[in-house]
């Protein structure tokens, strides 16, 4: 064989060898490019389908106008004064009684001053039309009521404050609405304020000090004030 073909078969076999390493450098790029975009595909379709949809809340919202006119503050009915006879705590201890030593018992235990002291007893006061006025401290702790409690008469808002808008938010042009959820005792005050649902989560804290300082007509059920709660949304809205 002679130097001519030598080089003519090695510039042959280059030749084929390159062909060759450029259709298999295609296919691993191939292999390679749909590998990751499976990879990729897999992990943002496993997210959706394991996505769970947010709660709908459905709650009643009666429009202001739909409620009539609240009642007058002077022909309110004022509720009865219901006499409470308050338990006194029996003492813990013997009271000492002059009596005769021959009746003394050895097993009395008698209270010092300040076991006395201790013992709660009702204050009686002498009034000067001779009657007697009897005062005692009562406890009275009032638990929140359930989500839904039945009425015959829903709690009117008489004083609404709108809440401040954050400069935050103003500046960055953010709108939303804050759902309210307010506990209205029987004195008609705001006791508490729950955010129910949220657009920002910057709109919440100036949404709940306003719905603090509402005021409303309590609810009546059987002719007597309750607690409840009531929803109220709180909108904030940029004047374009």
């Amino acid at each position: 064989m002679t130097a001519q073909a030598i080089a003519a078969t090695v510039k042959s076999g280059i030749q084929d060898w390159r062909q060759l390493y450029k259709r298999h450098l295609g296919i691993a790029l191939t292999i390679a490019v749909t590998f990751h975009i499976l990879a990729i595909g897999s992990y943002y379709l496993v997210g959706y389908l394991s996505e769970e949809d947010d709660p709908v809340m459905i709650v009643r919202i009666t429009k202001y106008t739909d409620l009539g006119p609240p009642p007058s503050m002077t022909e309110a009915e004022i509720a009865p004064a219901v006499a409470v006879n308050a338990p006194v705590a029996k003492p813990t201890v013997g009271i000492p009684v002059a009596v005769p030593d021959a009746e003394v018992s050895p097993e009395q235990t008698i209270a010092t001053q300040q076991e006395l002291s201790s013992i709660q007893s009702p204050v009686v006061q002498q009034q000067d039309d001779g009657q007697v006025q009897i005062e005692q401290d009562i406890n009275i702790s009032d638990e929140e009521p359930p989500d839904f409690v039945p009425v015959e008469k829903q709690p009117v808002p008489v004083k609404q404050v709108q809440p401040d808008y954050p400069e935050i938010a103003r500046r960055a042009g953010v709108e939303g609405t804050v759902w309210i959820k307010i506990l209205v005792d029987k004195e008609g005050k705001a006791k508490k304020a729950v955010v129910m649902k949220s657009d920002a989560e910057i709109f919440n804290e100036p949404a709940q000090k306003a719905a603090l300082q509402w005021v409303f007509t309590p609810a009546m059920m059987n002719n007597g004030p309750v607690a409840v709660w009531a929803a109220v949304p709180f909108r904030f809205k940029l004047n374009k």
